[in-house]
């Protein structure tokens, strides 16, 4: 089968050919890839960024945002059969740690990350387990879906999160409307009756969060002048809930300017350092809430929520021999929503 590699880090991806992968336990299951994400974390993979923690030997594939069709399953599978389209968690669980037996699978002790730290969707072929797959609505198809599976999950987490501590009349902030941005904004939308405050640098993506749904959009100056607009609207306050899917450029700094006391700066970006006195930590009693991928029901209410057209991926599809042509665009800025792979 074809895949694409990690062949060295700070050099491009290969197309090479490898063998299929095999059933060699019962809860195995073996999918065929109809469509994998293209995430920025590839990129910081590529980087480098995740040698340290992800102890990888080279080369391996790459891609962990995947949904196709099962192909081959262990004779333990009773919750799929071979033909069934799938949405793929993207942790590989035991499901017998503390974490799994709390339902906080992105914890387990004993998980494997496809596409991390094992072969993962930039493929024909992967090989999963029965507790990571989620069989798709009828109406959905995984070119539709695939990159709910890690960027969808992510977004969908922080804002559940934050939306089980909101009330109608708060206000959240949401801070960047491109890949999971503007999937946050419409799970916010479905699931709190928050006011809801986007920011962004990009005009084009400031107008797809007021079609999405966003009440109030604020364009990211670099006078940060939207500080005060924002400030404004919550008539001086700030907002009770700050989700910010960015992390650069001097976003989380403004960010908890805009926080009111007691509220809760919810970290789903990654890339600069948080640099606040511990005096205002304290004095205003703010809370910094990390946020990785979701947990296996989060991914299951998420497709719920596709399948009834409340959330929609905005995508830009690409052949699987395009991949550089992807990471390329999604480095340049150049994709609005998600880039999909499709063998």
């Amino acid at each position: 089968m074809r895949v694409v590699r990690v062949v060295g880090y700070h050099q491009n991806l290969k197309l090479e050919e490898a063998p299929e992968p095999e059933i060699t336990s019962p809860l195995d299951v073996i999918v065929k890839i109809g469509a994998a994400g293209v995430c920025r974390t590839d990129i910081h993979i590529l980087e480098g960024q995740w040698e340290d923690k992800a102890n990888v030997k080279l080369p391996y594939t790459i891609g962990h945002e995947n949904a196709g069709w099962v192909h081959a399953k262990g004779d333990g599978v009773t919750n799929v059969e071979v033909g069934d389209k799938v949405i793929l968690h993207p942790l590989v669980t035991c499901g017998l740690c503390r974490a799994c037996r709390f339902g906080d699978d992105v914890h387990c002790e004993n998980s494997t990350f496809p596409g991390i730290n094992v072969d993962g969707g930039y493929a024909e072929y992967l090989k999963t387990g029965a507790r990571s797959v989620i069989k798709l609505d009828p109406s959905l198809e995984p070119s539709d879906v695939a990159a709910l599976a890690d960027a969808g999950l992510t977004a969908y987490h922080a804002v559940a999160k934050a939306a089980r501590k909101l009330r109608p009349g708060n206000f959240c902030v949401i801070i960047g409307a491109g890949g999971l941005g503007h999937i946050g904004i419409q799970v916010m939308k479905a699931i709190s009756g928050a006011t809801l405050v986007v920011i962004d640098r990009n005009e084009a993506a400031l107008k797809l969060a007021k079609d999405l749904g966003a009440d109030h959009v604020v364009l990211g100056k670099e006078d940060g002048s939207f500080v005060k607009e924002v400030m404004d609207l919550t008539g001086g306050k700030g907002a009770e809930a700050i989700i910010d899917f960015v992390a650069e450029g001097g976003s989380t700094s403004t960010g908890v300017k805009m926080i009111r006391r007691a509220g809760d700066y919810y970290i789903v970006g990654y890339g600069e350092n948080i640099n606040v006195p511990t005096i205002d930590i304290i004095s205003t009693e703010i809370n910094f809430i990390g946020n990785l991928v979701g947990s296996y029901n989060d991914l299951a209410e998420l497709m719920i929520l596709a399948a009834q057209g409340k959330v929609k991926l905005h995508t830009s599809i690409y052949k699987l021999e395009d991949f550089q042509k992807a990471i390329d665009d999604l480095s340049a800025g150049k994709v609005r929503g998600r880039a999909i792979l499709v063998p």
